[in-house]
């Protein structure tokens, strides 16, 4: 579904990112993993040595436009082109309001906010240059339902919803496509962290009755960078078997 076409993947060393990278490589793409630690780069590109050609790792700050231009500028130079961008890259907290401290708050602004917008203004100069390309932004559940504690996190994905919405109408006329992928309760290490008991509560409250697997996210992902989607822009994407609040 992907072939020829090259995608970066921010955050893609583990957990759903990694799943995106891997699914995009069955189908086909040249991957860049974009991690925040050389480290963790090399461990996941150990796990994909049969795409060895057609996969390489890049660890820029997301929140310098000068390094995620020059590492962008590298992947183009390898394979080529330019097509893909999935800002998956995110963290979260659970700090309730009256202990949060404004460099957590800024913390979590940064990774998932500001780095989405410096991704994607250096991809769509890339993508405009060769005629377009698809941007895929990470939303979640708590974007349209919020959560008791832990601020800064659902805001930013409400942020996202509307940066999505905003760049799909300004970006269309470059022929680049922008959407988001909301999952909900995923089986991730996030997930695997929490307690037995409240990944079972959250789970009674999923008509499917099971959190999602990264792999099922990822097909989402597939979705909407290949061709089968491309008449879909500004959308956000739920993934989450119907979760409530």
């Amino acid at each position: 579904m992907l072939k020829g076409k090259t995608a970066v993947i921010t955050g893609g060393t583990r957990g759903i990112g990694f799943a995106i990278a891997k699914k995009y490589l069955e189908n086909g793409a040249n991957v860049a993993i974009a991690g925040s630690r050389q480290e963790t780069v090399d461990k996941a590109l150990s796990q994909l040595t049969e795409y060895s050609d057609r996969v390489m790792g890049i660890c820029p700050d997301l929140c310098s436009p000068e390094e995620v231009a020059k590492a962008f500028n590298d992947v183009k130079e390898r394979f080529g082109s330019f097509d893909i961008l999935a800002n998956n890259a995110g963290i979260s907290s659970r700090t309730p309001l009256y202990d949060y401290t404004l460099e957590e708050f800024s913390k979590i602004l940064d990774i998932n906010l500001k780095a989405v917008f410096v991704c994607s203004q250096a991809a769509a100069r890339l993508m405009k240059e060769q005629g377009g390309g698809s941007i895929i932004n990470a939303s979640s559940m708590v974007s349209k339902y919020g959560q008791p504690s832990g601020c800064a996190y659902p805001a930013t994905k409400f942020a996202i919803d509307g940066l999505t919405t905003s760049l799909a109408r300004e970006l269309a006329k470059d022929n680049i496509r922008v959407n988001a992928v909301a999952p909900g309760v995923t089986n991730t290490d996030m997930v695997a962290a929490l307690p037995k008991e409240l990944v079972e509560k959250i789970s009674a409250g999923i008509p499917l009755k099971r959190p999602g697997e990264p792999d099922e996210v990822a097909d989402a992902y597939l979705y909407l960078a290949s061709d089968m989607s491309s008449y879909v822009t500004g959308i956000v994407l739920r993934v989450d078997g119907a979760a409530s609040n």
